[in-house]
């Protein structure tokens, strides 16, 4: 890697764990469009899967002191985010690796823009929607490691509270976390080598990341978070099809 390319892997880090404090979801979202420009998709996952659970332990931990954490709406989360888990990760290690950053690009710019649009509906469903937001998922963050949108679409046509929303989608992404770690572990793809440095050099931009968004969190309205979250989804989104596009002309 070049200083430039470590530089730029640093601040994506950073802002991905900046939105994370504010919003409660999108360090993946954010980070892996961007660190694909840098490293393979098959590390990248991995990487921010770890570092995901570990921001997950420290906002689930804020959730609990507040008891804001509605465990349940997790557990009607949890069996087929398993399922998707499953799904996600053998499509991870069978498919081409370019056609998946394309459509991980196509995906990241479309809720983008759905949220800055405003195209969220506001009532109440029903919890058996919790089946296909679990499926889709748990399977989208296996093979991106970015399954939050799903859970986000969700979770927020269950809770009107912004605080209760970000502490049940934290707890919500430790557990799916915790469950596709294990499933990386199987097929191989956390013992490569370097992963552990790079680790530790991201937990430092994580924790930072983490401080500043949660100040910013508290000062925001809901919908401030939303266009801020919405903006940078377009922005790393729309990096990735641009690098991407050429290769399918």
């Amino acid at each position: 890697m070049s200083g430039l390319e470590m530089l730029a892997a640093a601040a994506a880090v950073f802002a991905a764990y900046l939105v994370r404090g504010v919003s409660g979801f999108g360090s993946a979202l954010i980070a892996v469009p961007l660190l694909v420009h840098v490293f393979p998709l098959t590390f990248v996952v991995p990487f921010m899967a770890v570092m995901d659970v570990i921001a997950a332990v420290f906002l689930t931990g804020a959730g609990l002191r507040d008891r804001r954490v509605r465990w349940r709406e997790v557990g009607w989360l949890i069996p087929t985010t398993v399922a998707g888990i499953a799904i996600g990760l053998l499509l991870l290690v069978g498919m081409d690796g370019q056609a998946l950053q394309l459509a991980l690009g196509i995906f990241v710019v479309a809720f983008g823009l759905r949220n800055l649009l405003g195209l969220q509906a506001h009532k109440i469903v029903s919890p058996w929607w919790s089946i296909p937001a679990g499926l889709v998922g748990g399977g989208i963050g296996a093979v991106f490691s970015t399954g939050g949108p799903p859970y986000v679409i969700y979770l927020s046509h269950r809770l009107a509270d912004k605080g209760e929303l970000r502490a049940t989608m934290s707890a919500i992404f430790l557990l799916d976390g915790s469950i596709r770690i294990v499933g990386l572990l199987i097929a191989g793809l956390l013992l490569q080598p370097q992963l552990g440095w790079f680790l530790l050099a991201g937990l430092p931009l994580m924790a930072a990341g983490l401080y500043v968004g949660h100040h910013i969190h508290v000062g925001l309205s809901q919908r401030q978070m939303t266009i801020v979250v919405a903006l940078l989804l377009l922005v790393s989104g729309g990096s990735l099809i641009y690098r991407m596009l050429p290769d399918f002309w």
